[in-house]
């Protein structure tokens, strides 16, 4: 049944809201998934503070333009897309969809905004990928917590893990392309 005229509006309002809220937002497929599979990811998304909205592609990028996020790639948005908005952490939704994305491979992230920009595939899936908030924070904290007994132990440390991750998300941030 199509789609009338006042339900793409309230799509359209209600994608600009979600836009302007969200820390990022991350395109996923996810055709072949049963309706408890989708119910599954919603789930998983809510609990780490983000959400899945499916609308019309074109709703999508008029809502993007219209908040004054960049234009999306037509190869960020192939197929049936879904978009996943992170609202407290930019990585919750991100890294949500790909864990779940492990056990059900009809999901796949193809794509994203976050910081201004528009993210292809391989960007994407790097930013499910970096460790959240919450992981630096308890690396930090057993770093802060673990003696450290010689220069051995420091090279292998959670704080050169910590420090690491630190230097791929500053060296993502900078990077014109991400």
């Amino acid at each position: 049944m199509p789609v009338t005229r006042e339900e793409k509006a309230t799509q359209l309002v209600e994608l600009k809201d979600k836009m302007k809220k969200a820390q990022s937002v991350i395109f996923s497929q996810y055709i072949g998934l049963t309706v408890t599979e989708i119910g599954d990811l919603r789930q998983k998304l809510r609990e780490a503070n983000a959400e899945m909205k499916v609308a019309k592609k074109t709703l999508m990028r008029i809502a993007a333009k219209e908040v004054g996020l960049p234009d999306v790639p037509e190869d960020a948005m192939e197929g049936p897309v879904a978009c996943i908005f992170s609202f407290t952490d930019p990585l919750s939704g991100a890294q949500a969809a790909f864990k779940f994305s492990k056990d059900h491979d009809k999901v796949k992230l193809i794509g994203g905004i976050y910081d201004g920009k528009a993210l292809n595939k391989a960007e994407a899936m790097a930013m499910a990928k970096m460790p959240g908030r919450e992981q630096l924070l308890a690396m930090f904290a057993s770093m802060i917590r673990s003696p450290l007994v010689s220069f051995a132990s420091i090279c292998s440390s959670p704080l050169t893990g910590m420090a690491r991750g630190l230097s791929e998300l500053a060296k993502k941030k900078e990077s014109p392309a991400a």
